[in-house]
C-alpha cells in the first residue's frame, strides 16, 4: 500500500504542478486580452464616407445632413456618440418640402443616446427669414428643441442689424433668441415726427 501511495502521488504532483502552470498561463493571457482591448477602446468602429442622411418624422421629411466622413465610436464607459471631421451641413424642411433654413460647420459631433448635435469651427446658421448666426460652436438639444452656444456669436439679421454676444440661447428655429454682453449696430430709419 505504501508504494501504491508513493506512485499515486508521483503521479499526482507532476499533474497539479501542470494544472498550476497552465492556469497562470490563462491569467497572463486575460490580462494581455484585456491590455490590448483597453487600446482598441479609443479607436471607431465604424467609418462611412459620402453619408446623406434623410431625417423624417410621420412620413414627412423634417431635413436632411451630408457629410463626407462620418466616425462612429462605441466606448464602454462612455455613451456612444458619431464624428463629422470634415464639415457638415444640415439641411431644414418645412411641411412644403421647402427649405427652412440650414446649418453648415467644419466638424460635429452626434450625441445619439442624449439627442445633440455640437457644431465647431465656422458654424454658420441660416433661417427661413434670412437671418444668420455665426459663431464656433452652436448645440442643438433636439429633444428640448433649443440651440445654445458658449462662444462669442453674432446675429446678422436680414435687415441689416448686427448683435454680437456670449452665453447664447434660443429656440431651434433662431426666432427668440437671448444672449448675455450684447452689443449690436442697428439702422434707425424711422424717427418719430412731432
Amino acid at each position: 500500500m505504501h508504494s501504491r501511495l508513493k506512485q499515486v502521488s508521483a503521479l499526482f504532483l507532476p499533474a497539479l504542478l501542470f494544472s498550476m502552470l497552465l492556469l497562470s498561463a490563462c491569467e497572463n493571457d486575460l490580462k494581455k486580452i484585456k491590455e490590448i482591448s483597453a487600446n482598441f477602446v479609443n479607436l471607431p468602429i465604424d467609418t462611412t464616407r459620402g453619408v446623406d442622411v434623410i431625417y423624417s418624422d410621420s412620413a414627412f421629411v423634417k431635413g436632411r445632413m451630408t457629410t463626407p466622413v462620418m466616425i462612429h465610436y462605441s466606448y464602454t464607459k462612455v455613451t456612444p456618440y458619431y464624428i463629422m471631421p470634415r464639415g457638415v451641413k444640415v439641411v431644414f424642411y418645412d411641411k412644403n418640402i421647402q427649405e427652412d433654413g440650414n446649418i453648415i460647420a467644419d466638424s460635429a459631433v452626434y450625441r445619439e443616446v442624449d439627442k445633440l448635435i455640437e457644431f465647431y469651427k465656422n458654424v454658420v446658421y441660416t433661417t427661413a427669414k434670412g437671418d444668420t448666426f455665426k459663431s464656433d460652436e452652436l448645440i442643438w438639444d433636439q429633444v428640448k428643441k433649443t440651440m445654445y452656444s458658449n462662444k462669442p456669436v453674432q446675429i446678422i439679421l436680414k435687415s441689416g442689424d448686427v448683435m454680437n454676444g456670449i452665453n447664447f440661447k434660443s429656440d431651434d428655429k433662431l426666432q427668440y433668441p437671448i444672449m448675455d454682453s450684447g452689443t449690436g449696430v442697428f439702422d434707425v430709419t424711422d424717427m418719430p415726427t412731432k
